[in-house]
């Protein structure tokens, strides 16, 4: 057995390695970033959606936003393999995949007028390929957070509520948190005040400001743990009634001013897990737990091939082709100079391999009292999906009782940190899609489209309604999104990929080094496009035909796109 205390030293002086030397070089050297030049926030600044943002608030919000619950139920199923490729891929994979993709992405939309990751497709391949592109990324988005949506409902409706719902996932006991609910609501109205203060009282500054909001934070927080919200108006609130509150809420996120509540909220959010992160840690250098898992396994029960499934259970914490939705969506619009970007696009992305790092920590060494019975819980890939979210709550909780604080308490603590950080995932990403949604209204010729697209509230309502979709419609007595679901993790690397291949063609066109780019885009698409192959096979042999047909076409999707990509390199290559 190997002391988890060692793992964690080695790979934070990996990460901090990779920020001073590998991303000073991508910055300098291959990306040329220029903090000099005007970004777009300060060239297209309207007080909505481009507003020029302290680097440290913009940090929080982008580190919130590609954070969520991915870096923590990826690894949390990934050790089932074992702690050692899981945690080889989270360090390598953040430093060399991850960190550069999103780093590279941020940059490319910044050199672009702001332009999402769909827009910038048709500048750098071609008009067909963008309208493939933000096809595949409703696609991913609706999908996404269609599920996210019934996460969150499961997670605020009480547990005896819950017992006749669909099992997204399961938590201690019956799987409710509704004790979550009263600081969630309560952080709205803090980053609402924040916003207001820090953007419109002159001389507020920023310190005072997330300092009262941090104390607020803390109290709601205290004040949910011992007031768990059940019963609203007399009526004890189920899990589909919270689907469609939070859906009304996305909306109103969605088309409200950024500085008014997502940023700030992302912001204050983002406290909640430095804090849980620095507790982990610490109980990591006080109690010193060995780990109890195995260091590889290469058959686990019911689980798919360790390759190329480790790299596709493994995304967020490694690389995430949603992490370029974020870059180029809502942070591109709010950076303040292209200096900015290392800290935020390759710094966030070691941040969120820094998380990576603790949960596979909390899900290997304190869950349990020796190999035998981490095995008992790592028994089978259907038992480990279910019980995902409660390996990282109990195994962290276990990590800060070293502490002296009580178990029970820090497991609160750190399921209310999961359910804040799904919930910034939804409300940004339901923003996202109100921008992917605009840019498809560009596509049509008939100017009425085109205006009706590009308003804020229309593409707001078709956002929702299409995230509804997939929360609310059912298959078979299941939402459609759960029965797609399995999609999701091969068509997020897909996105990744295509991002990397955006970069290298745009560096390609420069005359820049594009081997930083082209290596890790190649092997992302070599492990996906396998996976996506392994997938289409076990689905027509099952004959799960609406998901094969589904599949199918997000694979037509993706291999059309590259070959679009490839005929622009020729392109390029023709003409110099």
């Amino acid at each position: 057995m190997i002391n988890s205390l060692l793992i964690v030293v080695m790979c934070l002086a990996a990460f901090g390695l990779a920020y001073a030397f590998y991303a000073r070089f991508l910055a300098q050297k291959v990306l040329k970033l220029d903090p000099t030049r005007a970004a777009p926030s300060h060239r297209f600044e309207d007080g909505v959606d481009y507003v020029p943002s302290n680097r440290f608030v913009l940090f929080g919000h982008h580190f919130s936003t590609i954070a969520g619950l991915g870096p923590i139920v990826g690894p949390a199923i990934g050790v089932i393999w074992g702690w050692l490729p899981a945690l080889l891929w989270v360090v390598l994979g953040t430093i060399f995949f991850g960190a550069v993709h999103d780093l590279s992405t941020l940059y490319l939309s910044m050199r672009h007028d702001g332009k999402t990751i769909g827009g910038l497709t048709e500048a750098l391949i071609g008009k067909r390929a963008r309208v493939l592109f933000l096809v595949l990324i409703f696609f991913i988005l609706s999908l996404a957070m269609g599920v996210f949506a019934q996460i969150m409902g499961k997670l605020f409706a009480p547990p005896l509520q819950v017992a006749g719902c669909l099992a997204v996932d399961s938590l201690p006991s019956s799987g409710g948190r509704p004790e979550a609910v009263f600081p969630s609501a309560a952080l709205i109205v803090i980053a609402m005040f924040m916003g207001v203060v820090v953007y419109k009282v002159r001389k507020a500054g920023l310190l005072i400001p997330t300092i009262i909001g941090i104390i607020l934070m803390a109290a709601a927080i205290i004040y949910g743990a011992d007031h768990p919200v059940r019963v609203i108006m007399g009526h004890v609130m189920a899990q589909q009634e919270w689907v469609l509150i939070l859906l009304a809420y996305t909306f109103v996120a969605s088309v409200l001013p950024v500085w008014i509540l997502l940023q700030p909220r992302d912001y204050l959010n983002s406290f909640q897990l430095y804090a849980g992160l620095a507790l982990i840690m610490l109980g990591v250098f006080i109690g010193r737990p060995y780990i109890q898992a195995e260091a590889l396994r290469i058959d686990p029960a019911g689980a798919p091939l360790l390759l190329p499934f480790l790299f596709i259970t493994i995304a967020c914490g490694a690389i995430s082709g949603f992490h370029n939705l974020v870059s180029s969506g809502t942070t591109v619009r709010q950076i303040d100079n292209e200096g900015d970007a290392r800290f935020i696009g390759y710094g966030g992305m070691l941040t969120e391999g820094v998380l990576a790092v603790g949960v596979i920590v909390a899900c290997t060494a304190v869950l349990s009292g020796g190999a035998g019975s981490w095995l008992e819980m790592y028994e089978s890939w259907g038992l480990v999906d279910k019980r995902k979210l409660s390996y990282f709550i109990e195994g962290s909780g276990g990590l800060i009782s070293n502490l002296g604080v009580g178990r029970d308490v820090a497991s609160t603590f750190i399921a209310v940190m999961c359910v804040s950080f799904a919930m910034t995932t939804l409300d940004s990403a339901t923003r996202l899609l109100r921008y992917n949604i605009e840019e498809i209204g560009q596509s049509f010729s008939m100017a009425a489209i085109k205006k009706a697209l590009g308003n804020r509230f229309v593409a707001s309502g078709l956002a929702v309604a299409a995230i509804a979709y997939f929360a609310l419609l059912r298959i078979e007595g299941q939402p459609v999104g759960m029965v797609l679901w399995v999609l999701f993790g091969t068509t997020n690397q897909l996105l990744a990929g295509l991002g990397l291949l955006l970069a290298t063609i745009y560096l390609y066109r420069k005359g820049r080094p594009v081997v930083y780019t082209m290596v890790p885009m190649v092997v992302v698409f070599a492990f996906t496009l396998t996976a996506v192959g392994i997938k289409l096979y076990q689905f027509f042999m099952e004959g799960a035909w609406s998901v094969f047909w589904v599949g199918l076409a997000v694979l037509v999707l993706a291999v059309w796109l590259t070959v679009e990509s490839v005929l622009s390199f020729k392109r390029e290559k023709s003409r110099s």
